[in-house]
């Protein structure tokens, strides 16, 4: 369940609540009983592996993306199972 920061508009209370996302918003400061508001915040998500940053679909230095070409090649024909060799049994 999400925890979300509520400040009060009139006394300036400050504090968090555990709520579900069905639950609805809470509405009056339990200090004062003032309209509170919900606070929003950064949060904490990290981005990690390729695909996420702009520099990751450009092609390589130097050209007009020929390299990228033949490693895609080498990579289709390295990922390629090698053929499977039987032993003959004398």
């Amino acid at each position: 369940m999400p925890t979300y920061a509520y400040a009060c508009t009139s006394c300036g209370h400050r504090f968090d609540a555990v709520q579900s996302f069905s639950d609805d918003a809470l509405t009056e400061c339990p200090e004062c009983g003032g309209t509170l508001r919900k606070q929003y915040g950064s949060i904490g998500v990290t981005f990690n592996g390729s695909g996420f940053y702009r520099t990751d679909s450009r092609a390589k230095s130097g050209g007009s993306g020929e390299g990228s070409a033949s490693s895609k090649a080498e990579s289709k024909t390295s990922a390629a199972p090698a053929a499977a060799s039987t032993p003959t049994s004398s």
